[in-house]
């Protein structure tokens, strides 16, 4: 538009100019002339100001990306390709930048009962526990599935109940003594702890929090920004949720849901009792498969359709693009099978930390779903899935925002996958000279863009070192939000609080930033930078 209107200018202008008989009598018409082009100039400009207040106004409003509220129609709407039929109509936001990292490994559709005999509470994965939280029974001592396991040492009401019944029989500890896991052995006959939960439909929002609390569920919400866990005096603006992951190898929700869909929309009527606000469903639009009805016809909600690579399956890029975060606004999240989880709550009068757990990688001769329970060991998932290799490394997550872990390591509160990959431990020989090894990349040294469907078999090689921190413009081809990390993440180095909240830290967390640290030439740990910067915010108040 800008480009038309400065070569329509431009021609009106010279146009004249190259008629003149080069005499005095037509200075009349030339001024005639150059009055038509500053009026049109000045109309342009009335109707381009306008159109960006219009976009402006609907942003603030939340509506930006659900409808074209410009003057002008977009590419989108006259060559676009048409929504689909299972969207009902509904508005539906594109997401151009991204990135699809296509893996090896994708978990079958199979459901298999887990054969996990222990379990770990971790409480690092709660963001907001003290380091060392007050153990509530010593090892050796017997518990219930429900029951208070440790506190925090802050806020005494604060529990973190166990996933299983079993016996504690070890307490892991890291640098400065910090409690690192919690280890179960579970009963083969699970016991719970039954609680008498207040009716959603008649409580209170002070007795629905009081009880969550006391019940062990209040760790399992989490408050953006800084991904923590949230206030109880504090009333959250929205609750988001999105029902698909996007990342390399993720579970697919609409297969986990129909495992137990009633508990999922209990949850949801409970968290509708929680805010002032609206609880936000993000659905997937890019499927050939229409989501699973537990999501399309979920009731209390309000539906948002999202279409496009990864990170589009994030809740923070959906937050960014229905109603973005405020300074002083606060709203929280929750993971599909957490609203399962907050379900049976009321629903089974039980805290039951059942996960479906998807198999992922490779490096796996079977891959697939597993029922089992939070925190569920390592070893035991993959017992009798022998690996094809001896480097492998687990990661429980995806292989953008996990963390590894060993056998005798325990999957984190909040995955619901584990990924096995091979150990990059061999360099490739003038690998960035002569790029033979097919790799998911970006760059178009690699004919990966030829290829679109192809997957590749994954490694933690990171071919190369960490090196100058210098600006080129990947991070924003990456991220589907109206923000620079690369700028944030400077202003994170520098220590200029100022400039992290102008930039958007507020708005992100790792996981929305993990594309820019698999792009990075320059091997910076972006996830780490931005973590550290949400620290110093924290700290600052």
């Amino acid at each position: 538009m800008r480009a038309l209107t400065l070569s329509t200018l431009l021609l009106t202008i010279t146009l004249p100019l190259f008629g003149q008989s080069g005499t005095t009598t037509e200075l009349p018409g030339i001024l005639l002339t150059l009055m038509g082009v500053v009026a049109l100039l000045i109309l342009t400009l009335v109707v381009l100001v306008g159109n960006s207040m219009l976009h402006v106004r609907a942003r603030e409003m939340g509506v930006a990306d659900k409808s074209n509220y410009g003057v002008f129609p977009t590419m989108a709407e006259l060559f676009g390709r048409k929504d689909p039929a299972y969207t009902g109509g509904e508005p539906v936001t594109r997401l151009r930048r991204g990135f699809d990292i296509r893996l090896k490994g994708q978990a079958g559709t199979d459901i298999r009962e887990g054969e996990v005999n222990t379990y770990a509470v971790q409480p690092p994965n709660f963001v907001g526990m003290p380091p060392i939280p007050r153990v509530a029974i010593e090892v050796g001592a017997s518990i219930k599935a429900g029951e208070p396991l440790c506190y925090d040492k802050n806020r005494p009401d604060l529990p973190i109940v166990s996933p299983v019944s079993g016996e504690l029989v070890e307490i892991r500890r890291g640098p400065k003594r910090m409690i690192t896991h919690l280890v179960i052995l579970a009963d083969k006959e699970q016991k719970y702890l039954t609680l008498s939960p207040p009716d959603p439909a008649k409580a209170s929002r002070q007795e629905l929090v009081a009880f969550l609390q006391s019940a062990g569920f209040w760790p399992f919400l989490r408050q953006r920004p800084f991904n923590t866990i949230p206030d109880p005096g504090q009333s959250p603006r929205d609750i988001f949720i999105s029902t698909f992951d996007s990342a390399p190898l993720a579970p697919d929700n609409n297969l986990i849901v129909e495992t137990d869909g009633e508990a999922f929309q209990a949850g949801l009527d409970v968290l509708g009792r929680l805010t002032d606000g609206q609880v936000h469903l993000g659905l997937n639009a890019r499927s050939a498969q229409a989501p699973s009805r537990w999501f399309a016809e979920a009731r209390g909600v309000v539906r948002h359709w999202f279409s496009g690579p990864h990170p589009a399956g994030n809740v923070g890029v959906q937050i960014h693009h229905v109603r973005p975060l405020k300074p002083g606004e606060i709203v929280w999240t929750l993971g599909v099978q957490d609203v399962m989880t907050l379900g049976r709550l009321f629903r089974d009068r039980r805290f039951d930390a059942s996960r479906v757990v998807a198999l992922t990688g490779a490096e796996l001769t079977w891959t697939g779903y597993v029922r089992t329970r939070m925190g569920a060991s390592v070893a035991d998932l993959i017992r009798g899935l022998p690996a094809e290799g001896e480097d492998i490394r687990f990661i429980s997550g995806d292989v953008l925002t996990g963390a590894a872990k060993e056998p005798a390591d325990f999957l984190d509160a909040f995955d619901d996958q584990l990924t096995a990959v091979q150990e990059g431990r061999t360099h490739e020989l003038f690998g960035w000279l002569l790029p033979l090894r097919p790799r998911p990349s970006i760059s178009r040294t690699f004919p990966n863009f030829l290829m679109p469907g192809m997957r590749f078999r994954a490694e933690t090689n990171t071919h190369g070192e960490e090196r100058a921190f210098v600006v080129t413009g990947l991070y924003e081809d990456v991220t589907p939000m109206d923000i620079y990390p690369q700028h944030l993440l400077k202003a994170v180095l520098a220590g200029d609080f100022e400039k992290m909240e102008g930039l958007g830290i507020y708005e992100v967390v790792e996981e929305d930033l993990a594309l820019c640290e698999f792009v990075c030439p320059s091997k910076v740990p972006v996830q780490e930078i931005l973590k550290d910067g949400m620290r110093q915010m924290q700290e600052q108040g």
